[in-house]
């Protein structure tokens, strides 16, 4: 009866709960099938060449990344592939004296594709394919050999296949370091390759592999563009932020990092910063001052110097091009940007860059924008101090006796007149005074001075001489 009653009570609440195996059996069970994997692991060992040849043209079927790498050298791949699986195979049997090995095959592989410019998610792609297919012959041959063993290689799944993650992972994190070592030689050999062409030192049979490099026509037309700050204290110039941390990190000293010249694509402002660089994936650069769009395949390459900031600026539209630059340029309040005359093929990039310095020499001392060929009287001024401040003292010394005030009122006179173009009318009008009151300040210059302003040679010294004071301060 009471046998009866049990029966009764299993049929109404289902089975009683099967207790859990003790550990012994588990463990048991996880030797067996550890047992199971390295028999068929030796049989893998044993047949790894045919392995290697199954997983290559695998490789080549399936991974278009690969697929150039195979049909360039095939006996390259072949070895890489052979020298994984026996390390990784081998690791299955012995994984503590293959794990390290396989580690540094793993990085190695890694670091090589990383160079060769083979993609990261191709690698992955091609460690995973490996993986299962020594999965698939592990199964397979422990099938053949007892068909009742497969069931135990469940015990080893995740082991194996945590293995391959943790190689993807190997491979991966040397990938990206080689991949950062190899940005930062780029970049530091673009930056180097701009500095000398900016110097003038870039020799002759560099030009063409310049011109592959930073993707610029050896033999365009250029002009540069050079751009600094004012301290804010007055003191003078200061290098304008053009890189700091914004394109592809932060950017670090000349020779770091991130360090080199920011690349601006055309189809938007310099603003919109490199990577953009394309000469700078890991820098981030913002150029200092907005310019106009440029062509697609006509990239404008900023360069930092030691007072200035500078723009390769290539060349590709009417002669006015550069008036529609220096009218379109974007420049921010206390920033002075000088851009030089036009000039045929890299290797003229070093005359340009001192153009360009003498244009951005003739700037307000305030700011602004100054294109040389629309200022050549007052370069003439800047390229040679000395004689611009001699000549200074000989024309306008004698209004330096003057109170002051009487003496400023005199060359406000004579800068707004010939801004005017000799017009005392328009002249009077913007000092908002009579051109008779004009007309007898500029007499008055004529006794003090002994110069003559309707007679040319002295009108063009008088001019001078105001630049020369306007600019230098002399």
């Amino acid at each position: 009866m009471p046998q009866v009653v049990r029966s009764r009570i299993g049929a109404q609440h289902g089975p009683s709960p099967v207790p859990p195996l003790p550990d012994r059996f588990r463990s048991l069970a996880d030797r067996e099938a550890v047992d199971v994997l390295h028999r068929a692991a030796r049989v893998l060992v044993a047949s790894l060449p045919a392995l290697t040849d199954r997983l290559v043209e695998a490789l080549y079927a399936q991974e278009p990344g690969y697929r150039a790498a195979i049909e360039s050298d095939r006996a390259e791949v072949w070895q890489e592939v052979h020298h994984s699986l026996r390390h990784n195979v081998g690791s299955l049997i012995q994984p503590r004296e293959f794990r390290e090995s396989a580690h540094r095959t793993s990085r190695w592989i890694g670091e090589i594709r990383a160079e060769q410019g083979v993609p990261l998610d191709a690698v992955l792609h091609a460690f995973r394919m490996g993986g299962a297919m020594v999965w698939q012959d592990l199964v397979d041959e422990t099938a053949r050999r007892d068909p009742d063993d497969v069931r135990l290689l469940v015990h080893v799944a995740a082991d194996v296949w945590n293995f391959v993650d943790e190689h993807c992972g190997v491979v991966a994190d040397a990938y990206r370091q080689a991949e950062r070592r190899l940005s930062w030689r780029r970049e530091n050999r673009q930056r180097l390759m701009v500095a000398a062409l900016l110097d003038g030192t870039a020799r002759i049979a560099d030009l063409a592999e310049a011109a592959a490099m930073l993707g610029l026509p050896e033999q365009g037309r250029y002009a540069v563009l050079a751009v600094a700050t004012v301290h804010r204290g007055g003191a003078g110039p200061a290098v304008a932020s053009g890189v700091g941390p914004a394109v592809a990190g932060g950017a670090g000293p000349a020779g770091a990092p991130g360090a080199g010249p920011a690349v601006v694509s055309g189809g938007g402002s310099a603003a919109s910063g490199a990577g953009s660089a394309q000469h700078g994936p890991g820098s981030a650069v913002r150029p200092p001052v907005a310019l106009p769009a440029a062509g697609p395949d006509a990239p404008v390459l900023w360069h930092p110097g030691s007072d200035a900031e500078f723009a390769i600026l290539p060349l590709a539209g009417p002669p006015g091009e550069l008036s529609e630059i220096a009218a379109t340029l974007d420049v921010p309040a206390g920033t002075r940007a000088g851009i030089g005359s036009a000039v045929e093929g890299l290797a003229a990039l070093g005359d340009a860059r001192r153009l360009a310095e003498t244009a951005l020499r003739a700037c307000p001392a305030s700011g602004g924008t100054v294109l040389l060929d629309e200022h050549l009287p007052d370069a003439l001024v800047v390229s040679s101090p000395a004689l611009a401040g001699a000549l200074a003292d000989r024309v306008l010394g004698p209004l330096d006796r003057l109170d002051p005030a009487d003496r400023d009122v005199i060359v406000e006179t004579l800068t707004a007149w010939l801004e005017a173009d000799g017009s005392a009318q328009r002249a009077g009008a913007r000092l908002y005074c009579h051109r008779n009151t004009v007309l007898n300040r500029l007499r008055r210059f004529e006794q003090l001075t002994g110069r003559c302003l309707t007679r040319p040679r002295d009108a063009v010294e008088v001019s001078l001489a105001l630049a020369a004071r306007r600019l230098l301060g002399a």
